[in-house]
């Protein structure tokens, strides 16, 4: 039997099973995304008016929403059936919804103007192709802004000092790709862990070329005084590229 995590169908499984649960969670706000992620994808995504946008990994389509309501017409793309439903429900007037696989995108060569990938390479087994299918579909000059978990997901958590304050961050099997399960506020669902080397790898394999590469921090300064967000502070829990289209 294969460790958990290292089936692509239990994998999917545990999505479908954890949709309602990460809804809920998204719901109530992710800080993650709505302090820390959100300005610098907006901002990297640029002047969407018109603009054709992919959205691979649409989930229950928070970020589609958030690009339509800057005037762009959005694809999202997810193999959750369960999350398609919750985009679905909420869709507005410039969003459509495709249940796919983002290793085999059933689009035409040069459909969009912009690709998004919002923290989902991370939970796609072949990334590789994931990243060729999403040059493929770029028009020629198009971009692709991808947000992904950074080094931290070979990262085990804080060790603290007798007064409980972080030390430091403890990363060991760095250079192993390997599956990770995480659990929370019931949900249970893989990530994969990769070497930033091995996506660049695949980024340049797919004749991409660097534009941006970012490791986020907050613009308010105010939120470095908060112990809850020390975090973003000390190590780079994030990575955003831009990267131009073949």
């Amino acid at each position: 039997m294969s460790d958990p995590g290292e089936d692509p169908q239990d994998a999917a499984g545990m999505w479908e099973a954890s949709a309602e649960a990460y809804v809920a969670f998204q719901d109530a706000g992710d800080a993650n995304r709505t302090l820390l992620l959100d300005p610098v994808m907006l901002a990297q995504c640029g002047d969407v008016r018109g603009a054709r946008v992919l959205d691979l990994g649409c989930g229950e389509g928070r970020f589609a929403r958030m690009l339509a309501e800057r005037g762009a017409t959005v694809v999202g793309v997810d193999p959750t059936a369960a999350m398609l439903a919750h985009a679905q429900a909420r869709r507005g007037g410039g969003e459509r919804y495709v249940r796919a696989a983002a290793e085999a995108l059933p689009f035409a060569e040069g459909r969009f103007d912009l690709v998004v990938s919002y923290v989902t390479l991370v939970d796609i087994f072949g990334y590789r192709e994931a990243i060729g299918e999403c040059a493929r579909v770029l028009r020629r000059g198009g971009r692709m802004v991808a947000a992904n978990l950074g080094f931290t997901t070979a990262a085990g958590p804080w060790v603290r000092d007798a007064e409980g304050r972080r030390v430091h961050r403890p990363v060991d099997r760095y250079l192993e790709e390997r599956s990770q399960v995480y659990e929370w506020l019931g949900i249970r669902i893989v990530n994969r862990h990769r070497p930033l080397s091995a996506y660049m790898d695949a980024y340049l394999s797919a004749r991409l070329t660097l534009r941006t590469f970012l490791e986020p921090v907050p613009a308010d300064e105010s939120l470095r005084e908060d112990p809850r967000y020390e975090d973003w502070f000390r190590v780079p829990e994030f990575t955003v590229m831009v990267w131009d289209g073949r």
